[in-house]
């Protein structure tokens, strides 16, 4: 029988699906190979779950990923290869990503006075109103890991930054 996790129940009535009955394996090699598969399948449950939230305000995860990126640096602006460097999905094509921002008004593209190779993306006040928007629209992405109190979080990303290492 499969539990489902429900983020509307509170925090003391969760019911919290194990990866094996998720993925219906019960049988790994070790606890790291466990530990690996856990943070994939983790990894594209909330990726489904924030294209979800992005899609409704018209624009992608990795398109969210650069206004994030330069909501940071406002009201100052980065070049698109600085965008890249920082961006989540390594994969993503940051010009492409700002060319539709930019058809869409969330973000400005300006050629550098000092080397006309560069463009300088800023992020629009347009741009702005809608990160605003969806975080009070949609709830904080907080809300995402709302089943992990603040030590647990905190030793999460200790976790996860150690993993990478």
């Amino acid at each position: 029988m499969m539990l489902l996790h429900r983020l509307t129940l509170p925090h003391q009535f969760r019911i919290i699906m194990r990866l094996e009955e998720a993925i219906q394996q019960e049988n790994f090699k070790s606890e790291y190979q466990k530990a690996v598969v856990n943070i994939m399948y983790t990894y594209f449950s909330l990726k489904e779950k924030l294209s979800n939230r992005m899609s409704d305000y018209g624009i992608t995860l990795q398109q969210y990923n650069v206004l994030r990126i330069l909501k940071g640096q406002h009201p100052k602006g980065i070049t698109t290869s600085d965008i890249r460097s920082r961006m989540l999905d390594k994969m993503s094509d940051a010009s492409r990503l700002v060319d539709r921002l930019e058809k869409l008004k969330l973000v400005n593209k300006k050629i550098n006075p000092d080397d006309r190779r560069l463009v300088i993306v800023t992020i629009t006040e347009q741009g702005l109103e809608l990160l605003n928007k969806v975080q009070i629209e949609k709830g904080s992405i907080d809300e995402l890991s709302a089943s992990l109190n603040q030590e647990e979080v905190t030793q999460l990303n200790v976790l996860l930054d150690k993993m990478r290492d």
